[in-house]
Order: structure tokens, then C-alpha cells, then sequence
């Protein structure tokens, strides 16, 4: 069954550009993206496939990611100076087109690095401005920007699920939906939980202090 649709599907998202799908979702993929790398970001590698390689340059699908990536909205007037902000930030910026059949139209990967950590991250414009972020290193996930979203890389080992979901609870904030994967049995395991409240920065503090977490983010919506 079809879902119901919004007025955001009826006349597009609040946006700079000419395209919901290749202006305003690739702005959000980037958004996204810096905002799971973290601070000081030194240098970025953007590769488009498919749709997003071929017609992206008409639509500024370039510019909206480099500028989401700066934490630009879609709504931005600047996104059309992201090169010269870039520059002035001094942000390395290269962008890579690619045809792969087996990936979605618009997909992008999209490689973010302080001059030492690398943290690659995929997405997907769906349309509409909606967007997903399917890969963080790899590690499956399902990213929308509407919820905060925890994201948890650290490696497969009893309980581990069990202490991160023991901890949200205890603040009394709901799980909206949660996503894991692992690559096998006690090797580096993935989660992604959306949460319907904020939490606080002492159950950040204890679910970074849980063994072999190596990787944790907090995302706000964006959406």
C-alpha cells in the first residue's frame, strides 16, 4: 500500500536549486555526512553515480553536497558560493563520477577526512528531498535525517545491545526504530537508533565508556 501524500510530496521540500532529488537531497546527504564525520574536517572526496554523475552538474548536485558537508541547509542562498567557502575554509574538496547499474540513480559516496581518520559514508536521494544514508564504513544503516539518531560502530560481543538499550531506557526516552548489523560473530557489529527524545550527555558518556566501542555519534534531525 501506497503511503498518504504529504504537502512536502505536492510542492517539494523549502530549497535552493532547481531539483528536490539532485539539489535539495544531495544537500542533505551532505548535511548528514559532516555531521557523522564530526569537527575539523580537512578534506572530502565526493564519487556520483549514475543520474547524479550525468545531469548533476546542470542541477548543482556539486555544490549542495560540498555545501552540506560545510553544514549548509537546502534553504541556503550560499549553497551557489560552496566552492568559494570551501576554499576559504581551507577544505580540500575532488568529486569522481561512476556508472554502476546496481547502485540507485542517485547515489553518492562520499569519503570525509581530517588528514588522518576517514569515515566514508553512502547515500541515496529517493525524491522529494528525502533522502537515506544506507553505509557508514561499510556497516549498513538507514539514515533519514527526521529522528535523532544514535549511531554505534564497536565490536559483536553479548550483552552489548542489551547495555546500549538498557541505558536509553533508563533516561526514559523511546526508541522510535533501531537497526543493527555485523560483518560476523564477535567481529565490528553496527547500530542505528532513532530516538523520539534528545538524550543527555551522561548516557553519551557511559555508551562511549562501553568495551570496544569505537565509534559514536549523535545525530540531530534535519528534517
Amino acid at each position: 500500500m501506497s503511503k498518504n501524500k504529504t504537502l512536502l510530496d505536492i510542492i517539494g521540500p523549502p530549497m535552493i536549486g532547481p531539483s528536490s532529488s539532485h539539489t535539495a537531497g544531495a544537500c542533505r546527504i551532505g548535511l548528514l555526512s559532516g555531521k557523522i564525520f564530526g569537527s575539523n574536517l580537512k578534506q572530502v572526496e565526493f564519487t556520483l553515480y549514475n543520474s547524479f554523475a550525468k545531469t548533476g552538474f546542470g542541477h548543482g548536485t556539486e555544490l549542495a553536497l560540498l555545501a552540506g558537508v560545510m553544514g549548509y541547509y537546502p534553504d541556503n542562498p550560499l549553497i551557489k558560493e560552496a566552492y568559494t567557502a570551501a576554499k576559504n575554509k581551507e577544505l580540500e574538496f575532488k568529486f569522481h563520477y561512476k556508472e554502476d547499474t546496481n547502485l540507485h540513480p542517485n547515489s553518492v559516496n562520499i569519503l570525509l577526512s581530517d588528514g588522518g581518520e576517514k569515515v566514508e559514508v553512502s547515500g541515496v536521494s529517493l525524491g522529494a528531498g528525502e533522502i537515506t544514508v544506507n553505509k557508514i564504513n561499510g556497516y549498513k544503516f538507514d539514515l533519514r535525517g527526521d529522528f535523532i539518531t544514535l549511531i554505534l560502530i564497536y565490536k559483536d560481543a553479548p550483552g552489548v545491545v542489551y547495555r546500549v538499550t538498557n541505558l536509553i531506557q533508563n533516561a526514559n526516552v523511546n526508541i522510535a526504530s533501531m537497526h543493527c548489523d555485523r560483518n560476523a560473530k564477535g567481529q565490528v557489529a553496527s547500530m542505528g537508533i532513532a530516538l523520539d527524545n534528545d538524550i543527555s550527555s551522561y548516557v553519551m558518556e557511559k555508551l562511549s565508556e562501553i568495551q570496544d566501542m569505537y565509534f559514536i555519534r549523535k545525530l540531530e534531525k534535519i528534517v
